[in-house]
């Protein structure tokens, strides 16, 4: 698979992965048992979308994980700020960059 499709389909699983826990916490603040059951269907959709979305390219996640694991932080922290109004503090911050360095390690570093 051509790099730029894998990091754009990992993109895309990292957006479903940590849309879906957003409607799941949604769902459990929800008012209404059949709010709620509606709510939880739909991120229960997304995260079976976000499950075929990672699972169904031909290639080693294992290999690819560094990277994921660097998109899901980052689109996690939009999520969360758009969805819950959460800015990021300074712990986040450096925590964010060690796992964007680790991430970066993990994708690039190519043992000889």
């Amino acid at each position: 698979m051509n790099p730029a499709l894998a990091y754009l389909v990992l993109a895309i699983a990292a957006a479903l992965e940590a849309g879906g826990d957003a409607i799941v916490r949604k769902g459990l603040h929800a008012s209404g048992t059949p709010t709620r059951i509606g709510i939880f269907a739909l991120g229960a959709a997304v995260l079976f979308a976000y499950g075929v979305t990672v699972n169904s390219p031909p290639w080693d996640f294992g290999k690819l994980l560094g990277i994921y694991v660097t998109l899901f932080f980052v689109v996690a922290q939009i999520v969360n700020l758009i969805f819950f109004g959460a800015r990021p503090d300074l712990p986040i911050f450096v925590g964010g960059a060690l796992i964007v360095a680790g991430g970066l390690v993990i994708t690039f570093w190519r043992a000889s």
